[in-house]
């Protein structure tokens, strides 16, 4: 890989490599909330008239920039397992020496380890913990990763990490549909995962006799076993199971809800289907962890309260809230937009320095 040229440079068009996690085609065919910000960042990128080459698994669907097929075949299967993440790394390294580029822009987690070594700048967005090993992998590489945090919150965990700036994921906003008249259900939408935690969802809809729609993944063996113990007791009158949903179905469901109930119960960096739900004009109703308050207006675009039990009350404060300010928050904070204005000052700026 050539070192970055004078005619990009700083002032002019930047030529970026992006690359995607080996799990999930960019844009995800359902779940995969990295990919899906990866696709909408190099979509937003092109029209900025910057040339954006994609490395990733699978087929994309993204229309600006290049793509460059690091795997025919995701790895959605094992996704957790560390070994798909360090072969991902090494493709896309031997991948790259082909593309001449000002800058990486790595959304993975093995593929920092190759920041030393590829001659030009590699930025870092963390989607993931930051504490524990992974914390100490950054702390290790130094200033050869410029790291970037989805929240005030995630940043705050590792305050001595190489952060160079903090932008929010994003969705286009455009694509989801507003909806003003709800239906008289609740959403819980994410994995079967006890950080996720949708049998406190299932508990606190109950409680308020709101029905409830489950909808999410669960096929990595903690979520079946988590599925198995607390969540399927707990199936019955008033709640609706469904699968995974696909881009049509989520944004159905989240346009008719009442509210997504957004019960987590760990330090998420951001949380990406509270940005959906605004997007479509519906309210969240979640507990106080991770950047929630970051993303959630407290009172104005949904509930945000410290207890589980406080979620019951809050399920029904949240039907005064006004879906028009949900969508303005949305359209205002998180379009896609405002992500890739932020991302092109960031890249500037480290390619300044």
């Amino acid at each position: 890989m050539q070192e970055v040229g004078p005619v990009q440079g700083v002032s002019g068009p930047l030529r970026v490599a992006m690359v995607a996690p080996p799990y999930f085609s960019v844009p995800p065919d359902g779940y995969g909330g990295v990919e899906a910000v990866v696709a909408d960042l190099v979509d937003a990128l092109g029209p900025l008239g910057h040339h954006v080459t994609l490395l990733a698994v699978g087929d994309s669907g993204t229309t600006a920039g290049a793509f460059v097929q690091v795997d025919p075949v995701p790895s959605s299967a094992r996704l957790g397992e560390a070994l798909p993440e360090v072969l991902h790394a090494a493709r896309v390294w031997r991948l790259l020496q082909e593309h001449r580029v000002d800058l990486v822009h790595d959304h993975t987690l093995a593929g920092a380890l190759l920041a030393p070594a590829r001659g030009v700048p590699t930025l870092v967005t963390a989607h993931g913990p930051v504490s524990g090993d992974l914390g100490g992998v950054y702390r290790a590489l130094g200033d050869a990763v410029h790291l970037v945090a989805l929240s005030e919150n995630q940043r705050g965990q590792a305050p001595d990490l190489p952060w160079v700036a903090t932008v929010p994921n994003a969705v286009r906003v455009a694509t989801f549909p507003f909806r003003a008249d709800k239906d008289d259900f609740a959403l819980f939408l994410g994995r079967f995962h006890p950080e996720k935690a949708p049998h406190v969802a299932i508990d606190a809809a109950r409680a308020a006799g709101v029905p409830l729609v489950l909808a999410g993944k669960c096929s990595e063996p903690v979520e079946r076993e988590y599925f198995r113990t607390e969540v399927e007791p707990r199936l019955g009158p008033g709640v609706e199971l469904l699968g995974v949903a696909d881009a049509t179905t989520k944004r159905d469901l989240l346009s008719r809800a009442r509210c997504l109930l957004f019960p987590i119960c760990w330090d998420e960096p951001f949380g990406l289907v509270m940005v959906e739900a605004l997007a479509c004009g519906t309210p969240v109703v979640a507990l106080r962890w991770g950047a929630v308050p970051e993303v959630v207006d407290d009172g104005v675009t949904g509930i945000v309260v410290d207890k589980e039990e406080d979620l019951v009350d809050a399920v029904h404060a949240s039907a005064a809230l006004s879906p028009y300010a949900c969508r303005s928050a949305a359209e205002e904070r998180f379009d896609v937009s405002r992500m890739a204005a932020a991302y092109e000052r960031v890249y500037r700026e480290l390619l300044e320095s």
